[in-house]
């Protein structure tokens, strides 16, 4: 069985989780069932789906687990620079964000091409 908590993508990932999750908090109250729920929902699938793919059998179940959370964290960083254009984030909240979001894709890119 594999142990997430070893993967370097695992623990950026959840480190991403956690800082959507501060950043988000203080966008509009408009937004809280639309955008803020939507990057939150995106920036959990990333970990969730890292454990869930370490959690199959066949290497094949894990690399296919890895890819959805390939496509969360690619849709993350839309969805960050989305809110930096409404001017929800701030260049410095903006910045740290993308960067943990580029470092997590790369992470999970690196790892499924391990795989292959």
């Amino acid at each position: 069985m594999r142990d997430h908590r070893k993967l370097d993508a695992f623990r950026l990932a959840d480190d991403l989780a956690l800082e959507v999750y501060r950043v988000t908090s203080d966008f509009p109250t408009s937004e809280r069932f639309g955008l803020v729920s939507q990057m939150r929902r995106s920036a959990v699938s990333v970990p969730t789906n890292i454990v869930e793919g370490c959690a199959r059998p066949s290497q094949k179940d894990f690399v296919r687990f890895l890819g959805i959370a390939f496509g969360s964290v690619r849709e993350l960083g839309y969805l960050i620079d989305f809110s930096t254009r409404l001017g929800y984030l701030e260049e410095d909240q903006a910045r740290d964000a993308v960067n943990l979001q580029s470092r997590t894709a790369a992470a999970l890119a690196a790892l499924m091409k391990s795989l292959r």
